[in-house]
């Protein structure tokens, strides 16, 4: 029995459990635990008509407070006959599962930080703060190599553009999660990071060769096998050169890995040898629900290899989309029972069902001490400190010292919820360090334009605090100015004027659309830790410790002057 092989390492009484279970399962039952859909509300009569009574496998929450979500969690495992999977984007620290939760730094800050023991700390602040709630299944961590500066959606979520560095961090959150006894997912397989497009407008494509696709995402997979992920990602994204050398037909076709049998079947199953569960990514995407009609597509996902869909564009027609789809021989039956045995084995290897006999499947309240707790503060600063990387600083401007730049004109680039947070934050730190701040308002375009002298009238240099955040369905993360013929003091014409200085908090390779500005740092996080350490080190009070996991000047040779 494969259940015996890793990466489920079941013992036969879990084995029998889900044999037991699987034999006891309604034609409902076998179809609902197919799917894992996302809650919109925390109301009980909500959770109990609309997702609990279509038997669903596992829920899904965005973070809201760490009370609440275990609150939520407790009462949706209680009304469940199976255990449910809880998971979470737990990518960047507790708060992907807990508004409350702490927040660590994005993978590429642990990547910058050239250590593995920060990656093995990411995954431990994420998980144990996850399980507090209960969470069981990390849908982390990413494992995409970050190959085009154009992407909209990897950069800072990666571990950058290194096979080995991807390999080394990787490796040591999914070590992390399992002293946690919390599952990975591994994602976006077969590789987001080579197309400048976002799967959630398009299917994307990953365009490598079979030869070039071996040496990187190849390896890191197998790797990920080895190391024991529990669980794999499948994204919307098609894999031609792959698709055409397991086709009879030779020809490359653009299929998402969710709906191809070669890239799930051959390439994943047989050929890297996973055993244990694949997910698909949220199939509201365009890159799915384009791709194929979507009755036909729903139950496709799970012929084709899948064993879970992730998200519905509604649930009831989903569900209805899977029956009539098995019942019209689209699923089969090898494939229905294969899946929901590879779900019962996942919550198996969790020990979920034994949990369930002693009520322990969410903690009590106890464990929200875990969230924001001083040692997991403390590496969250100390991941700050060991990771904000100085790109370049052409006039040798810093330290900054109000002494030589007093008047400050502050501009936080980037129109995101978090962007207020960032600007307070920012002024904050400045103004206590003794300069004067001006925040620059989007509404100082339509009050005109300063001329040279009237500029240096008002100040003495210019920082930017760029927060140009990784968003779904959005085609760029590129700079976007207030202009009128090039003028506006939102835009760098000033460069020559006074010292300006760039720091980005999310996408690294700004330096694209600001050449002209000489002093540019990469902080890849936005949380207050990383604010604070970043100002730090603009005023000299630290040294700039961060070594680049990607190329910041973007293959380009005027990027560096």
């Amino acid at each position: 029995m494969w259940l015996k092989d890793a990466p489920f390492n079941l013992k036969d009484e879990d084995i029998e459990w889900v044999e037991n279970t699987l034999n006891s399962m309604s034609e409902e039952e076998l179809i609902g635990q197919l799917f894992c859909p996302i809650g919109y509300s925390t109301d009980r009569d909500y959770l109990r008509n609309e997702l609990l009574s279509f038997n669903i496998g596992g829920l899904f929450f965005r973070d809201g407070m760490g009370s609440e979500m275990q609150d939520t969690f407790s009462y949706a495992q209680k009304k469940s006959r199976i255990p449910l999977l809880i998971p979470s984007n737990l990518e960047a620290g507790g708060d992907g599962a807990a508004i409350d939760g702490t927040p660590y730094g994005k993978q590429m800050s642990v990547a910058a930080a050239d250590d593995p023991k920060y990656a093995y700390r990411l995954g431990e602040i994420a998980c144990t703060e996850g399980a507090a709630l209960g969470i069981n299944w990390a849908f982390a961590p990413v494992v995409d190599l970050d190959l085009n500066y154009h992407n909209p959606i990897t950069n800072v979520r990666t571990y950058g553009s290194d096979v080995d560095r991807v390999i080394r961090n990787a490796t040591e959150y999914i070590r992390a999660a399992k002293d946690c006894n919390v599952a990975t997912s591994v994602k976006h397989f077969p590789g987001d990071g080579v197309d400048e497009r976002d799967q959630h407008l398009v299917t994307s494509v990953n365009s490598l060769s079979v030869s070039d696709w071996d040496a990187t995402y190849g390896r890191i997979y197998k790797a990920m096998i080895e190391a024991g992920t529990l669980t794999v990602m499948a994204g919307h994204i098609a894999l031609p050169s792959y698709e055409k050398y397991y086709s009879e037909s030779q020809e490359e076709k653009i299929v998402p890995a969710t709906l191809s049998k070669a890239l799930l079947g051959n390439l994943l199953r047989e050929k890297l040898g996973f055993n244990g569960l694949i997910i698909t990514d949220a199939t509201p995407m365009v890159g799915f629900t384009s791709a194929e009609k979507r009755s036909i597509a729903i139950p496709l996902a799970i012929e084709a290899g899948c064993d879970m869909i992730l998200f519905n564009k509604d649930l009831a027609e989903d569900y209805r989309f899977m029956m009539d789809g098995y019942q019209s021989g689209i699923l089969s039956m090898e494939r229905l029972i294969e899946a929901n045995r590879r779900i019962l084995g996942l919550k198996a290897a969790l020990k979920l069902h034994k949990k369930k006999e002693l009520a322990t499947l969410v903690p009590g309240r106890d464990a929200l001490k875990a969230l924001k707790c001083n040692e997991h503060v403390m590496w969250s600063r100390e991941l700050a400190d060991k990771s904000i990387t100085l790109v370049k600083d052409r006039e040798g401007l810093l330290p900054i010292s109000p002494e030589k730049t007093k008047r400050i004109l502050l501009e936080v680039l980037g129109d995101y919820p978090s962007s207020e947070r960032v600007l307070k934050k920012a002024k904050e730190l400045l103004t206590k360090g003794g300069f004067e701040v001006t925040v620059y308002e989007k509404e100082d375009f339509q009050k005109g334009v300063d001329n040279v002298s009237s500029f240096h009238e008002k100040y003495d240099g210019v920082i930017y605090f760029a927060n140009i955040e990784n968003a779904s369905n959005q085609t760029t993360t590129r700079l976007d100015w207030y202009t009128f013929w090039g003028q506006g003091n939102n835009v760098p014409w000033f460069v020559k004027e006074v010292p300006t200085i760039f720091v980005s908090l999310a996408n690294p390779y700004h330096l694209l659309d600001v050449p002209m500005i000489g002093t540019y740092i990469n902080s890849y996080s936005n949380n207050d830790y990383v604010i604070e350490a970043t100002v730090e080190k603009l005023m000299g009070k630290s040294d700039f410790l961060g070594i680049s996991p990607v190329d910041p000047f973007c293959g380009r040779e005027d990027l560096k002057y």
